[in-house]
């Protein structure tokens, strides 16, 4: 296919996977209008914090169960639905633990909520934790319907059982590395690069690619080899996608990725970038400046100068690279279509293109 052809299959994806999500909030906002105008705006600040995504997930089931031959897309839209409703529960849930109010240069559920207990003569501490009070609620919501929307996809029991397996999988695996980021903000010194690849595969790399795609081939009755083959690659993927948000997060366009370029180095955020940094000579006149809470373009361009210079940006560029073609060695093995590699060699392209 050409691109335009392709264009147009994402586009049709994508619109069957938010026609079910259309579906669920609007009934979800009737059913919520029972209980009063504030749970109707919880159930809209949570449609919100869900739409506009670029559905990468859903576009994941989708790769690997119609490349495999399965022709229902209705109960694809429905799986891809759940896992772009587990994202949006993470997202949400994360926001928490980080103490963020915003999200994208917006309020989130959080400072939605807060800033409807401020409006209402609230202050600021009982304020905040409304917001953060609703957005657990939020997010227990979107976590609990995700696993609805995989009763509701119409596949038969055994098929069913499987797809609640694996997101049970990302789950658990995400509540882990989530865990571990959190005990990193608090050990003295940074991480080893090899334990901030382990938290960033089980926080992000299991559900965003290696559980989505296994469930794609899981709907479409792949065998077990290639399901296996396939999680490898959404393993070695998502890692590599992780280093590149990381530089994106510190060296990227905001137009572009939606973030601040100097958040992540006001939070200290440890990153495999920082954590090589840590054991160059140049790591002393720059570690009072990460996790500078009023950390100002000067400094942070400061920062971004000696991350070049001290080869630091480009040994995660290297080893996003390593893992992306890791990804790509596992597309080649035999027993993987070519409908399959066709699918999945532009996924690892855009994924590298990022830093390009």
């Amino acid at each position: 296919m050409n691109g335009s052809d392709l264009l147009a299959v994402a586009q049709q994806r994508q619109a069957q996977v938010d026609g079910v999500l259309d579906r669920f909030f609007s009934l979800a906002k009737n059913r919520a209008s029972a209980f009063g105008p504030e749970y109707v705006q919880l159930w809209e600040s949570l449609e919100a914090n869900t739409t506009g995504g670029k559905r990468f997930r859903p576009r994941m089931v989708f790769c690997a169960y119609q490349a495999l031959g399965g022709t229902d897309n209705e109960a694809a839209a429905y799986i891809g639905a759940a896992f772009e409703l587990l994202h949006t529960a993470l997202i949400v849930h994360d926001d928490v633990i980080d103490h963020d109010f915003v999200r994208r240069g917006i309020p989130n559920i959080s400072g939605t909520f807060r800033d409807r207990a401020l409006r209402v003569g609230a202050d600021e501490a009982a304020a905040e934790h409304s917001g953060i009070s609703a957005a657990v609620i939020a997010g227990d919501l979107a976590l609990f319907n995700a696993y609805r929307f995989i009763d509701r996809s119409g596949v038969d029991d055994v098929t069913r059982e499987r797809l609640l397996e694996v997101m049970d999988d990302a789950l658990f695996a995400s509540a882990a590395g989530e865990l571990i980021d959190v005990d990193f903000s608090h050990t003295p010194g940074m991480p080893k690069v090899d334990d901030i690849l382990a938290m960033e595969r089980l926080k992000t790399a299991v559900y965003s690619f290696e559980c989505p795609l296994q469930a794609g081939a899981i709907l479409a009755g792949a065998s077990d080899e290639v399901i296996a083959t396939l999680a490898e690659f959404g393993r070695e993927i998502g890692i590599a996608y992780q280093i590149v948000d990381d530089l994106l997060g510190v060296f990227g366009l905001e137009a572009e990725t939606g973030k601040t370029t100097i958040g992540d180095l006001r939070e200290g955020k440890r990153t495999v970038m920082v954590s090589y940094a840590t054991t160059t000579k140049s790591w002393e006149s720059i570690r009072p400046l990460i996790g500078k809470l009023d950390l100002d373009e000067e400094e942070a361009a400061e920062v971004r100068a000696v991350l070049e210079s001290s080869g630091a940006r480009s040994f995660a560029e290297g080893l996003a690279s390593y893992y992306g073609n890791r990804a790509v060695g596992r597309l080649t093995e035999s027993h993987i279509p070519e409908a399959l590699r066709l699918e999945l060699f532009p996924v690892a392209d855009a994924v590298l293109g990022r830093v390009r």
